[in-house]
């Protein structure tokens, strides 16, 4: 019996069984385990290691994914469900950092200890004997800068411990739904973001199909042929500015320049606030210079952020491969680098599946007023959104028209208070007056400095006058509703989109669960859309189970809450070929 075989059977026998916690360590030399009343060193392929235990189907417990399970993912390993601790930690503890030092500090309720310096000095031996742990409790410095790689046993020891304590804290988290869910929510979001933390490393991992030539003949189409020298790339960025700059009156002025442009538009009798291009789009209609000022943008900026030095630098072997991250910023959202997420619709026709396979889209529809309707517990609420478009029986409620209904919904959310969405507020507070305290007491409390939990038991650091939470704000929704700076109203959004961002995660896990038998893979995670790519012969399974696993994710996510979910599902060729793109 190989050893890896023998230890399989020897942790069965230890009573490691699905969902048992097994922390997972890559040592110098050994791989680290530890388990339930037990933990050891293996000296075999930590690859071996790991699909050699896949049949007890573990949860497997990391420090992080990004760096236990990257390198077994690389060689074709996938693993199914896992504990992320610096995921977790993120979540139960609203931490911005997700290493061991800021993870272990949380657990114990110790303070978050100051991060490595780049060179070791005699602060960092200051106390120091040589143990994984300091005096004050700490985790050992010379542990934390690799001397742990000596001892994986132990360091997968100390990983089972932050496990436990965070499991427990977890189901401490007050939820007066946990009966009709069968446990706690905060317990089973995070469960569901330590597998987005997994997903991230695998969607970076498999990269999204792109075709080269496609792209490249887009590129062309767009802001010219590829330059061959810089001179040349000059040549062509002084013709796209020519281009835009004819249209108007006068000599020439920097188009990269807001005042300019403000000026520019001018001479054609625009004087507007600001040159953003959703104020500039009504008038393109009937301003060629308008129009042409907008075409000069999207060339540019494809130019600038997507152009042939972008293709160069992040497509490899047919695959748009960037970093991935399950959860940036306060709220919780999945982002990625390398424009996965802001690629432009110009180019997106080159986002295309393999021969012999297709995409299966899914976008969520209208998901942050239901998710709103789910977390406020608003039972008005909760049945507009069992209909599939809920603003139609909003609009009816309030007594005006549908895009007036979307208006007033969205600015209660962003905290918007003025302009067409004002007047319709008065009448949410009278249609849907539990919705609106919820989002209220959200605001109030991040007036006052007050923590946050969203509704799935993310800790939201309102009490921290951090200046980047202060400025940060949420996206722009459509129709020009500014997002508006300040404590209270960030609180009163990311109540609602930190919620909508663990769903959408919860369901993306469920979905990469049921593919593994389909022999397909979530390749893009957008906001509130998924794009998986599938054999053609599963594209109707792939495409079912997008709409099952929704429905599966919404009776517990939302148990009792009567709230309906919805996604718009097409298997297409090109990511460019589904609705809504």
């Amino acid at each position: 019996m190989t050893v890896p075989a023998a230890l399989a059977a020897e942790l069965a026998a230890a009573g490691v069984v699905r969902g048992t916690p097994l922390a997972f360590v890559l040592g110098a030399s050994a791989v680290g385990l530890a388990w339930p009343g037990g933990a050891r060193e293996v000296a075999a392929p930590p690859a071996e290691v790991a699909a050699a235990l896949a049949g007890l189907d573990p949860r497997w417990t990391w420090w992080a994914a990004r760096e236990t399970a990257a390198p077994l993912v690389a060689v074709g390993v996938r693993l199914r469900t896992c504990w992320d601790l610096g995921a977790v930690g993120r979540l139960l503890h609203g931490l911005r950092r997700d290493d061991p030092a800021a993870v272990w500090a949380a657990a114990r309720g110790l303070a978050e200890p100051d991060r490595l310096r780049g060179e070791t000095d005699l602060f960092d031996v200051d106390g120091e004997d040589g143990s994984a742990l300091r005096g004050d409790g700490q985790l050992s410095r010379e542990w934390l800068r690799g001397a742990w790689r000596l001892e994986p046993g132990r360091w997968a020891a100390l990983a089972l411990d932050v496990q436990a304590r965070q499991e427990a804290e977890l189901c401490a988290v007050a939820d007066p739904r946990a009966v009709a869910r069968g446990g706690p929510l905060a317990l089973l979001t995070a469960l569901a973001e330590s597998a987005a933390a997994l997903l991230a490393v695998e969607l970076e991992a498999d990269g999204l199909p792109l075709d080269t030539a496609v792209a490249g003949a887009l590129l062309t189409d767009v802001v010219g042929p590829r330059p061959t020298s810089a001179e040349d790339d000059a040549v062509q960025r002084r013709a796209r500015d020519a281009e835009a700059l004819r249209h108007f009156p006068g000599g020439p002025v920097d188009l990269r320049s807001p005042l300019q442009v403000k000026d520019l538009l001018a001479r054609v009798g625009l004087v507007l606030p600001d040159t953003r291009s959703w104020r500039l789009e009504p008038h393109a209609a009937t301003s060629p210079a308008v129009a042409a000022l907008l075409r000069w943008r999207r060339a540019e900026r494809t130019a600038t952020t997507y152009g042939w030095g972008w293709l160069d630098r992040h497509v490899s072997a047919g695959r748009l491969r960037g970093e991935w991250r399950a959860a940036d910023g306060a709220s919780g959202r999945m982002t990625a680098s390398a424009g996965l997420h802001n690629l432009p619709a110009e180019l997106r026709p080159a986002v295309r599946a393999a021969d012999g396979w297709s995409f299966v889209r899914a976008d969520l529809g209208q998901v942050e007023p239901r998710v709103l309707a789910a977390v406020s517990g608003d039972t008005g609420l909760a049945g507009a959104a069992r209909e599939d478009d809920m603003y139609a029986p909003v609009a009816a409620a309030l007594g005006c028209d549908r895009p007036t209904a979307k208006v007033a919904v969205l600015a209660a959310m962003y905290g918007q208070t003025s302009g067409t969405a004002g007047a319709a507020l008065k009448d949410l507070d009278r249609a849907y007056p539990v919705a609106m305290a919820y989002l209220r007491r959200a605001e109030e409390a991040g007036q006052r400095g007050t923590d946050l939990r969203t509704y799935g038991g993310r800790l939201l650091r309102l009490s921290r006058a951090e200046p980047s939470l202060r400025s940060q704000s949420a996206p722009e929704p459509h129709g020009g509703l500014q997002s508006p700076p300040g404590h209270g109203r960030f609180a009163r959004n990311a109540v609602v989109q930190g919620a909508a961002a663990e769903l959408f995660k919860a369901w993306a896990a469920t979905v990469r669960d049921g593919l593994r038998p389909l022999g397909g893979a979530v390749v893009l995670c957008l906001h509130d859309e998924l794009l998986l790519h599938v054999p053609t012969a599963q594209a109707g399974a792939a495409a079912r189970l997008l709409v099952d696993a929704l429905d599966a994710t919404a009776h517990w996510w939302a148990a009792g809450s009567a709230v309906r979910f919805v996604a718009d599902v097409a298997v297409v060729q090109s990511w460019a070929d589904a609705k809504g793109t």
